[in-house]
Parts: structure tokens; C-alpha cells; sequence
């Protein structure tokens, strides 16, 4: 992946991934790890959570960089629950279409 991909392809890469470590389970992933952990899906929302917090203590802080990066870290976590709960990039991307 360049930096001339598409964002849509970048997301649909990434989903395609966490899709494709959720069915495999690879045991070096930290994918895995989210699909696997013995707090099941309770792990994963405290990560989204924590995610959150981080992204918008970056905002309030004025931290463009440190934004962007905690806003990467939120979107794969909320894309990792979404395959958690069976829903599907196209599924998220229908419902943001309905909004307008």
C-alpha cells in the first residue's frame, strides 16, 4: 500500500486483514489477540475505550500528530468490534450513506 491508496481501499485492505485474522487466528497477531483474549468482547471495548480517551485528550491538547495517530488506533479497534458483532465495512458504510 502506497500513499496514493485510496482511503476506502486502505480501510477495505484493513478490514480484509482483521476479517482474515479473526478466521485464522495466527498466534503471533495482536488481532488475535482481540478475537481471543479471555475477557472476550469486553477486551476489546476497554481498548475502544481507551482509544477514545486518548484520541480526544490528543484533540484537547492541540497534538496533530498525535491525533492522527490515536484516530488509527480508534478506527482499527471500532473495525475489529464491528467484525467481533458480524457486521461488515459495506454495513457501516450503507448506514453513514442513509445519513444523508
Amino acid at each position: 500500500m502506497d500513499a496514493d491508496t485510496p482511503t476506502d481501499e486502505v480501510l477495505d485492505e484493513l478490514f480484509a486483514t482483521i476479517e482474515s485474522r479473526k478466521a485464522d487466528l495466527p498466534e503471533d497477531s495482536y488481532t488475535t489477540t482481540l478475537f481471543t483474549h479471555e475477557k472476550g468482547e469486553n477486551y476489546v471495548l476497554e481498548k475502544l475505550g481507551e482509544e477514545t480517551t486518548e484520541t480526544i485528550l490528543a484533540a484537547k491538547d492541540d497534538d496533530g500528530e498525535e491525533l492522527l495517530y490515536e484516530s488509527a488506533d480508534l478506527v482499527y479497534h471500532l473495525l475489529v468490534l464491528l467484525s467481533m458483532k458480524d457486521a461488515s465495512l459495506d454495513d457501516l458504510r450503507d448506514e453513514l450513506k442513509a445519513r444523508f
